[in-house]
């Protein structure tokens, strides 16, 4: 009996017959563990051996800074954007494994319902935002207007101005008020992306993570980079700054993710030497976005 495949094995399809040339031929000739990219600056997954250990330090400074957080009243929002595939949730998955969840807590808000869509746009996230002695991360955020909606057509030209009118005063206010506010981008490449899908698409236990907007996002990798490229130039500012963090190793960037956020706060009993320095390699400002 065939396996069925979720969306009658669309990603399969758009891999044989409408992917870029360049993408096939990398998936082809690539091992399990090796980059696909040739911009990438490593040409082999971070060994498990050293990604382990590294964890496992930034996992016991997470809870020194979550001490640190409930004791002082601090307020931390992390938000997490990027394009499907780019290791959004299992990043956010090592940020929380060893936290208490009435802490440090995620925010994965669906489609808005009726009455949200006639709300100011940024309401329902606001209402999220962490009180004090929390964290609050958002696996995808306010954000969406200014890519997912735009590049599908779910929102007008006008909404989208709208929102980038008044971002920058939404944020500034959050980080004027106090909080800690982090914008990490994690950014993959074109045929690591597909690499992902496909192996969703193949594995029972990860087939929920795939959706009709992956599959119609597939063909619109052009506007995807123009709209990200767009949005960033927008909304990076001195006290607002995006981290994009090049995402096609997901060990390095979970590592470089983490240390973004350990690096910043003053939490109590930091042990920079555990935390170590973040690869530059891969990680920066928009200026390090490729396509």
């Amino acid at each position: 009996m065939t396996k069925k495949l979720p969306f009658d094995g669309a990603i399969s399809a758009y891999h044989d017959t409408e992917a870029p040339a360049a993408v096939r031929k990398a998936l082809a000739k690539a091992d399990k563990g090796d980059m696909l990219d040739d911009s990438y600056p490593y040409k082999e997954q971070m060994s498990g051996k050293a990604y382990d250990k590294h964890l496992d330090d930034l996992q016991i400074e997470l809870v020194k800074l979550q001490s640190w957080v409930k004791s002082s009243g601090a307020r931390i929002a992390i938000v997490f954007e990027g394009r499907d595939a780019s290791g959004k949730g299992g990043t956010i998955k090592r940020f929380r494994e060893n936290l208490n969840p009435r802490i440090a807590k995620v925010v994965a808000l669906s489609k808005p319902s009726d009455r949200e869509a006639g709300q100011w746009y940024f309401q329902r996230y606001a209402c999220h935002l962490p009180a004090a002695g929390e964290i609050t991360i958002f696996d995808r955020s306010w954000y969406n207007r200014g890519v997912v909606e735009h590049v599908f057509g779910f929102c007008t030209p006008d909404q989208r101005e709208s929102f980038f009118s008044q971002l920058p005063s939404f944020e500034q206010t959050l980080v004027d008020d106090g909080m800690y506010l982090f914008k990490i981008w994690l950014n993959v490449g074109r045929a690591e992306q597909l690499r992902r899908f496909l192996e969703r698409e193949s594995d029972p236990l990860k087939q929920w993570k795939l959706s009709p907007i992956d599959v119609e996002g597939l063909a619109l990798w052009d506007g995807y980079t123009s709209a990200i490229g767009e949005t960033l130039s927008r909304s990076h500012t001195p006290d607002t700054p995006w981290t994009v963090i090049r995402s096609d190793d997901k060990r390095r960037a979970r590592i470089a993710a983490i240390q973004t956020v350990l690096q910043a706060v003053p939490y109590e009993g930091r042990d920079t030497d555990s935390i170590g320095l973040r690869d530059d390699a891969i990680c920066g400002g928009p200026d390090i976005l490729q396509g």
